[in-house]
């Protein structure tokens, strides 16, 4: 499996993520071949712990460090309910840090979940 890096960015301005867009329009348009860049966006703090649950964290360890596994599987392992792990997999399959495979089973592709989290900007007075 070849290295990816999921970068999970909380209160990035629009902006910044159409700056990255437009850099990479303008490599393809100059025929050179971007370095891949996989991304999602939270607005605060609140929604990205609502996705990323410490048992959603547990989730993502035992796929890295087991490999590929059906939701059942993955049930057994982390010693909860097939429903709730089930859950558990859609909501980040939702946000893209796992995925399926051609067997159906959950897969965990990104080697590191790297996060970015802005403060929130003083309000005016």
């Amino acid at each position: 499996m070849t290295e990816r890096i999921l970068n999970v960015k909380v209160g990035e301005p629009l902006e910044a993520s159409l700056a990255r867009a437009a850099q990479t329009m303008e490599a393809l348009e100059r025929g050179d071949t971007p370095d891949p860049y996989f991304a999602v966006g939270f607005s605060d703090i609140g929604q990205l712990l609502a996705v990323f649950t410490p048992r959603r964290w547990d989730l993502l360890a035992a796929l890295r460090e087991d490999g590929p596994m059906t939701i059942a599987a993955l049930a057994r392992r982390l010693k909860r309910d097939y429903k709730n792990v089930h859950n558990d997999v859609e909501k980040l399959a939702e946000w893209q840090a796992v995925e399926k495979d051609e067997q159906n089973r959950v897969v965990a592709p990104f080697s590191e979940i790297v996060m970015d989290v802005r403060l929130p900007m003083a309000r005016a007075a």
